[in-house]
């Protein structure tokens, strides 16, 4: 079965076709917009079909309103395996930069988390089969288009896999908040590293707490205690860039 892509943004990364076939574009009849016109256009160069529609056609077709009248039919999602991303790892000619999910259940923190993933250059995401939310067009649009340019590897135990990234010389660190974890900057995070991040509520399982090298916390100073899953791992992600951009 297709997936649908909506929204402007997340439709022109998609109609590039890098990582699924665009099928079928569908735009909302007689809009007098000047970016839905360039998808329709890119759309006909590449000799995808384009359809017009009626708003309640486009809000039956994705289940609410908020496509901004681009609405885009692709082959299904698919993940690559987490051989592929160690190769894409060695071709790269850089460090190793791993960014590993356990139990993110929210598609729109799940398509943050990708979209930080690539824009701080790691080479892929991994999240394992249980306890995480699948592919979706919410994730895809969340993502504002990084879903076709960062691999995505689904693993059926992350503890294991966790095991294999370390014997592949990767260090494996997780992000927690507890008061014994090392503060996040004072690590040196210039080496082959993967990140772990975990839920909202859970944070990370006690399984795959046990198999990290170390655990670093986001120093707080307000009155909350813990940061959006999404946000406290672009913090960490770009404390990564930053040290190896020294």
């Amino acid at each position: 079965m297709a997936d649908l892509i909506y929204g402007i943004n997340a439709v022109r990364e998609a109609l590039q076709g890098r990582r699924r076939k665009p099928l079928e574009l569908f735009i909302l009849l007689d809009a007098k917009s000047a970016r839905l016109e360039d998808l329709s256009e890119e759309a006909g160069r590449a000799r995808i079909p384009v359809r017009q529609r009626e708003r309640q056609d486009l809000d039956r077709l994705v289940g609410h309103h908020h496509h901004q009248g681009a609405v885009l039919k692709v082959e299904p999602f698919a993940y690559v395996s987490l051989d592929e991303l160690l190769e894409r790892w060695r071709t790269s000619g850089r460090k190793a930069f791993f960014l590993l999910l356990d139990g993110i259940t929210d598609p729109h923190n799940l398509g943050a988390l990708l979209r930080s993933a690539d824009a701080a250059g790691c080479h892929g995401v991994i999240v394992p089969k249980d306890r995480s939310c699948p592919v979706t067009a919410v994730v895809d649009k969340a993502s504002a288009g990084a879903l076709e340019h960062i691999p995505l590897a689904q693993v059926t135990n992350l503890a294991r896999t966790i095991e294999e990234l370390k014997r592949e010389g990767v260090w494996v660190y997780g992000l927690a908040g507890d008061a014994e974890t090392e503060l996040l900057y004072g690590a040196d995070l210039c080496g082959d590293l993967a990140l772990v991040v975990g839920s909202e509520g859970e944070g990370l399982r006690p399984n795959v707490r046990r198999h990290c090298d170390g655990l670093f916390a986001i120093p707080m100073r307000g009155g909350v205690a813990s940061l959006n899953a999404s946000v406290a791992a672009g913090v960490a992600l770009f404390e990564v860039v930053r040290q190896r951009e020294v």
